[in-house]
């Protein structure tokens, strides 16, 4: 979980510092303002999440994956919609990592409960 959490931290300042390149990288399409700013968006998120985690004691932990699961799930299921104009890898991509977030957080979840 610490490496899911500094991953999301590093997105997270790759995307506020360079959001158009972030985009570019992810397959967003065409540079445009708004795409920048929903990157930026992105980028907060994902460093809030990351940094909430390591930041955290033990217990805390435990609710920032959760929180963590619970929006990569929400990710998941965003994924899961067809994106005319967007590509399927880019689509596939994104959910794929989502999948892979959600997954690891939801072991950890289980671990937590079940020992």
């Amino acid at each position: 979980m610490v490496n899911l959490a500094t991953a999301r931290v590093t997105l997270g300042v790759a995307a506020l510092a360079a959001p158009g390149l972030t985009a570019k990288v992810l397959g967003l399409g065409a540079s445009d303002p708004g795409r920048d700013y929903l990157a930026r968006m992105f980028g907060a998120r994902e460093i809030a999440l990351g940094a909430g985690y390591l930041l955290s004691d033990r217990s805390g932990r435990r609710m920032w994956t959760r929180v963590g699961c619970a929006v990569d799930t929400v990710d998941i299921m965003s994924g899961l919609r067809t994106r005319p104009g967007l590509p399927l890898w880019s689509t596939a991509a994104g959910t794929g990592i989502a999948a892979v977030a959600a997954t690891l957080g939801a072991a950890k979840i289980a671990k937590d409960l079940f020992g």
